[in-house]
């Protein structure tokens, strides 16, 4: 225990290791999970140590794979200091696989719709997916997608449900190709979050046309190595490109004019405003015209 402790510590070092020599490190040794975290952090970490095996045996239950690893999740207290390690500053979490690493803010992580046992789930979905398929045919958006699917819709990042980026990009036909995802996602903030909400909406297509078994076997033909597209077309009998189509049409249907309506409630709002504002001037300026025509005529009167 103590040998594997050292090589965690000295693997962590070589990743984070401004963070680890600046903050005082605690862990919490358990058989199937380490927890690395700050002295006011304990609380989290106990509670990560004691929900990780029911999330564990939830996401092999639906998967039926085994987590048949001992993953490090290390609890950061400081946003800060987070995300200097994170890719994006939107992210409350991020897995790291091939170190078998989860790393969490812990500062805002009640946030909602977050939870630490959701993050967890989120995060651990990742490693799984990763231990059993080649990361290098695993596409980022199928990546993200699984994992919010599994983790009941949450993502790594903080996303304003009430102005869905998706439904703007439905309704003017800009999607991101899934094509563009497939090795990294955007680093633009409306961007990202488009790319995330794609992800979600395109596994949810999937498992909504073709059950919960579809996605499952797609899963399951890539842990056999083949591509993303070839397991779609081996799984579901149909090419990739046809069910992106298919995906982007069952959108646009969905959205109605007062989907529409609400969506650019704002900027009706603005425009609005901005129609009062010039109607108040050239009303004062009316006015004024009144007021100076009256002088005028009173001054006449008086001549």
């Amino acid at each position: 225990m103590k040998k594997r402790l050292c090589v965690t510590l000295i693997l962590l070092s070589t990743i984070f290791p401004t963070y680890l020599f600046a903050a005082k490190i605690h862990v919490l040794q358990e058989k199937h999970v380490a927890v690395f975290f700050e002295p006011s952090l304990e609380p989290a970490a106990r509670e990560v140590a004691d929900i990780y095996p029911a999330v564990k045996a939830q996401l092999e239950s639906i998967l039926g794979w085994d987590l048949d690893l001992r993953p490090t999740v290390l609890l950061i207290k400081d946003t800060e200091k987070f995300q200097r390690m994170a890719e994006s500053p939107l992210t409350v979490a991020f897995a790291v696989p091939a170190r078998n690493l989860v790393v969490i803010d812990c500062s805002r992580i009640n946030i909602h719709p977050f939870t630490l046992e959701t993050t967890l789930k989120h995060e651990l979905c990742h490693l799984l997916l990763h231990h059993h398929i080649k990361g290098t045919i695993l596409p980022r958006w199928l990546d993200e997608g699984v994992c919010q699917w599994l983790s009941d819709g949450i993502g790594d990042i903080i996303m304003d449900q009430k102005r869905s980026l998706l439904n703007r990009a439905s309704l003017s036909r800009r999607f991101i190709p899934l094509k563009a995802l497939e090795n990294r996602f955007p680093h633009k903030a409306d961007s990202l979050i488009l790319a995330y909400e794609e992800s979600k909406s395109f596994v949810a297509h999937i498992t909504s046309e073709f059950g919960r078994e579809g996605i499952l076997k797609v899963l399951d033909h890539m842990k056999k190595g083949q591509d993303a597209e070839t397991a779609i077309l081996n799984a579901l009998s149909i090419p990739f490109h046809v069910l992106e189509k298919e995906w982007h049409d069952s959108l646009k249907s969905r959205i109605t004019w007062l989907a529409h309506l609400s969506y650019h409630l704002y900027d009706i709002l603005f425009a609005l405003m901005g129609l009062i504002t010039i109607l108040a001037f050239i009303r004062l300026i009316l006015k004024k015209r009144a007021y100076r025509d009256e002088e005028r005529d009173d001054t006449d009167f008086v001549a």
